[in-house]
C-alpha cells in the first residue's frame, strides 16, 4: 500500500517457507490395521453328530463345539474340553514360552495350536472375541490421539491482535502510515511460527542417521515432555527366544550325560523347549545318540529309550505317571527355577532323576545401562508384561526396574497405560501385535522395528530399525534438546519482536529495515535447528546394525 514491495514480497516469502516446512514435518502415513484383521481365520471346524464341519467364522455361535488340529489358528475365545496341547499366545500376551493347555484351560482367538489335537467349546464369538478386541482397542486409541496444538499456533492466537492494536495506536498517535506499516511487518510472527517445525525437521534428520524413525514431529514433541517409560519384556527387554540358562545333574552324573540324554531325545521333538536344548547340544558338540520308542505326550513332556533305558524328559506332571519320585534336592532346585521366571525340563529314568535343565529367555546385554540412563534424565521405568510375576521380577531385578504389572492381557497393558497417563506422561516400548493398543493409547509409542510386527510398528509414533534398545536413551535425550531449542527460538523471537516495535513505532526502523530485522529473527531460528542437526549425544552413541 504504502509502495515497498520489499519488505513485502520478503514476508511473504518467509511465511511460505514457515507454511511449507510445517507440512513436511507434520505428515504422517497410518495403515496396518488391515494386517491385525487378516490374522483372524476364516474358517473354523465344527463338531456335529460326530461328524467335523468346516464353517466359516462368523456362523460359529456361543457353545459350538470346535475342533482345532497342530498347526491351526484357534478362531475363536473357549474352552478345552477334550485333548492336550501346547498354545502360541504370544499375539495376545507376548509369552515367550507356549503354555500348557489340557481340559478346562481357556484358549483366545489368534493364538496357535502347536501340537495336540484339541476340542474347544466356544464363550466368546464375532465381536466379542478377544482377537475383535484387540483390532477395536487400536482403532479406539487411534481416535483418541489428539493433534498436539502448537506453541507457535497458541502465541499467534493474541501476537496478531497485539500487532493490529499496536500499529493501529501508532498511526493514531503520531500520525505516520509507515510506522504502522512497519509495526506490522516486524510483528509478523515468521520466526515464531518456523521455531517449531525447522527444529523438528533437523531432529528428525538427525533421528534417521542413527536409524531412529520418528513419524511426526508431534511425537518428537511429546517425547519430550515424557516422564515415565514403560516397556514390553518377550522380544523388548529380552530376545524373544530360549537359551539354556543351567545344566544340573543330580545322582552322580555329569553335564555332559545329562545334556547327550536330553538332547538325544529331544532331537525328534518339536516343542521349543526340546528344540532349544537340542541347538544347544549342537553348539557344545556333544554326542547323540538313537532314540527309540520316542513318544511325545502334549502338555508334559517326551519319553524314549536311549540305550537300552527308558528316560522320561519333561515337567512333574509326566514323572508322576511314570512312577518316577521326585527327590528333595530336584524339588528345591525346581523352586529356585520358578522364582527366577525360567522354565524347567526333568529328565529322569524309572528309578531316579538324573538332572534339570531350566531354559530362559535372553535378557539383552544392553538392557541394564539403558535402564541407568534413563533415570539419569529422571525418567521413571515400568514393565508392563504378559509373562507371569516370577518371571516379570527376576528380569525387573536384573535391569533395575523397580515398578512391574505382571500376567496382563492386552487390554490390561492399556488400562495400566491410561492409570499412568493420569498424573504422567507416558511412552510404550513394545514389539508385538499385542502390544499394539497399548502403543497407540501411550502419549508416545515406540516399536522395535526389525524384531517388531508390522502392526506394532504401524501403530507406533516411532520405530527402530534396529532392535538396539540402547537408542531409547539417545531418542529422550534428542526430544528433550529438541523441545528445549523450540522454546529458546520462541523467546528469542519474541524478544527481537519486543525490541523491533518499540523502534518501530519510535520511527529507528521503516518498513525495509524492519524487514530485514525480521529476517534477522528468522534467520537465527533456522540457525538453531541446523545447530540441533549435528549436536553429539554424550551418551552411549547408538550405531547402525552392520
Amino acid at each position: 500500500l504504502i509502495g515497498d514491495l520489499f519488505a513485502a514480497g520478503e514476508v511473504a516469502f518467509i511465511m511460505a517457507i514457515g507454511a511449507l516446512l510445517e507440512e513436511m514435518t507434520t505428515n504422517r502415513a497410518k495403515q496396518g490395521l488391515k494386517n491385525l484383521i487378516a490374522l483372524e481365520p476364516e474358517t473354523g471346524r465344527i463338531i456335529q453328530n460326530n461328524q467335523e464341519i468346516t464353517i466359516r467364522v462368523t456362523e460359529i455361535k456361543k457353545g459350538d463345539i470346535l475342533r482345532v488340529l497342530p498347526g491351526e489358528t484357534i478362531p475363536v475365545d473357549g474352552i478345552i474340553r477334550a485333548g492336550e496341547t501346547s498354545v502360541d499366545q504370544s499375539v495376545m500376551t507376548g509369552e515367550s514360552l507356549p503354555v500348557d493347555k489340557g481340559a478346562g484351560d481357556t484358549v483366545f482367538s489368534g493364538t496357535i495350536n502347536q501340537f495336540g489335537s484339541v476340542d474347544i467349546e466356544a464363550t466368546k464369538v464375532g465381536e466379542d472375541s478377544s482377537l475383535q478386541k484387540l483390532i477395536r482397542m487400536v482403532a479406539e486409541a487411534e481416535a483418541k490421539q489428539a493433534p498436539t496444538q502448537r506453541i507457535a499456533d497458541k502465541a499467534a492466537s493474541w501476537l496478531v491482535p497485539t500487532a493490529l492494536i499496536i500499529a493501529i495506536a501508532a498511526y493514531l498517535f503520531t500520525g505516520d502510515i509507515v510506522r504502522a506499516v512497519t509495526v506490522l511487518v516486524v510483528f509478523c510472527p515468521c520466526a515464531l511460527v518456523l521455531a517449531t517445525p525447522t527444529a523438528i525437521t533437523a531432529a528428525i534428520g538427525q533421528a534417521a542417521k542413527h536409524g531412529v524413525i520418528i513419524k511426526s514431529g508431534e511425537a518428537l514433541e511429546k517425547m519430550g515432555h515424557v516422564n515415565t517409560i514403560a516397556f514390553d519384556k518377550t522380544g523388548t527387554l529380552t530376545y524373544g527366544h530360549l537359551e539354556i540358562s543351567d545344566i544340573l545333574p543330580m545322582g552322580g552324573n555329569t553335564v555332559e550325560e545329562l545334556l547327550s540324554v536330553a538332547a538325544s531325545a529331544e532331537s525328534r521333538s518339536e516343542h521349543p523347549l526340546g528344540k532349544a536344548i537340542a541347538a544347544h547340544a549342537k553348539r557344545k558338540g556333544v554326542t547323540f545318540y538313537d532314540a527309540a520308542d520316542f513318544a511325545m505326550i502334549a502338555g508334559k513332556g517326551v519319553t524314549a529309550t536311549i540305550n537300552g533305558t527308558k528316560y522320561s524328559i519333561g515337567n512333574e506332571k509326566l514323572l508322576r505317571e511314570a512312577g518316577t519320585t521326585v527327590p528333595i534336592e530336584a524339588t528345591r532346585a525346581l523352586e529356585k527355577i520358578r522364582t527366577e521366571g525360567k522354565a524347567s525340563v526333568i529328565v529322569a529314568r524309572t528309578d531316579d532323576v538324573i538332572g534339570i535343565i531350566a531354559l530362559s529367555d535372553i535378557l539383552r546385554p544392553e538392557a541394564s545401562g539403558m535402564v541407568q540412563s534413563l533415570d539419569d534424565f529422571d525418567t521413571e521405568v515400568v514393565l508392563l508384561t504378559g509373562d507371569n510375576r516370577q518371571a516379570a521380577e527376576y528380569f525387573a531385578h536384573r535391569v533395575g526396574i523397580r515398578s512391574i504389572a505382571a500376567d496382563l492381557l492386552p487390554e490390561d497393558k492399556v488400562e495400566n497405560i491410561m492409570e499412568l497417563r493420569r498424573e504422567k506422561s507416558v511412552c510404550m516400548i513394545g514389539d508385538g501385535v499385542n502390544d499394539a493398543p497399548a502403543l497407540k493409547t501411550a502419549d508416545v509409542g515406540v516399536a522395535m522395528g526389525v524384531m517388531g510386527s508390522d502392526i506394532a510398528v504401524e501403530a507406533a509414533d516411532v520405530a527402530l530399525m534396529t532392535d538396539d534398545i540402547s537408542k531409547i536413551p539417545y531418542l529422550k535425550w534428542l526430544s528433550n534438546t529438541t523441545v528445549h531449542t523450540i522454546k529458546i527460538a520462541i523467546l528469542l523471537s519474541m524478544a527481537i519482536n519486543f525490541v523491533a516495535i518499540l523502534l518501530s513505532v519510535q520511527g529507528v526502523l521503516t518498513p525495509t529495515t524492519g524487514a530485514l530485522v525480521h529476517n534477522a529473527g528468522s534467520c537465527l531460528v533456522v540457525l538453531l535447528a541446523a545447530l540441533l542437526y549435528d549436536r553429539k549425544y554424550r551418551g552411549v552413541q547408538p550405531t547402525m546394525a552392520g
